[in-house]
């Protein structure tokens, strides 16, 4: 898969996994992950689907509705990129933070719905449920914050608690933070995945 690594100054932090919006490129979140940490090392990921030019992870049949055939293929795909990466770049796979942004926190909840240890934890920006009627993996120790907007278009509020409550019948430990916003991604909710976060190295 396309991606850049860039290793960071604290060997301890965990590595933070960018997965871009559609339409994005794998630098896209560079700036939030500066944000969150910036002595973490980086992994950025850029999708392998295009959609009229623009890059995704995984194809949807229209707005809001999941390929759900290619969905699992291209999380078996990034969960086994993200094996290959660790071992190429001498990381620890088991430490491992995803960044998502709409599609590319999408395909991060798809690998938490699909994989136990895939994640140590993730920070989801204007998540969907990636799919229903799946019994997920233990989650238990698994932390995830969802940024969600009061007003996005895209992403009504129970399908935000829908996604809050699924992973925590899992056994995930969910924080969910909500903004008077669209379905922008605002520096309001960076800052609290940040404070998240760093409570959470603590």
């Amino acid at each position: 898969m396309k991606h850049f690594f860039r290793k960071g100054s604290n060997s301890e932090a965990p590595v933070l996994l960018l997965l871009h919006g559609t339409g994005g490129t794998e630098k896209d979140l560079l700036p939030v992950a500066e944000m969150i940490d910036p002595e973490a090392s980086v992994l950025g990921v850029r999708g392998n689907v295009s959609e009229n030019g623009m890059a995704r992870f995984f194809r949807r049949l229209r707005e809001g509705v999941f390929d759900e055939e290619d969905l699992i293929a291209r999380t078996e795909e990034l969960h086994a990129f993200l094996d290959e990466a660790a071992s190429h770049y001498e990381f620890d796979r088991n430490n491992i933070v995803a960044v998502g942004y709409s599609n590319g926190a999408n395909i991060a909840g798809s690998l938490l719905f699909h994989y136990s240890q895939a994640l140590d934890s993730a920070i989801l920006f204007h998540p969907m449920v990636p799919r229903r009627g799946l019994e997920l993996p233990s989650l238990t120790g698994t932390k995830v914050f969802i940024g969600a907007g009061t007003n996005d278009p895209l992403i009504n509020s129970k399908e935000t608690e829908e996604l809050e409550q699924l992973l925590a019948n899992a056994g995930a430990q969910v924080t969910v933070y909500w903004e008077n916003m669209g379905h922008q991604l605002s520096q309001g909710e960076v800052l609290q995945a940040k404070s998240w976060y760093s409570d959470g190295r603590k």
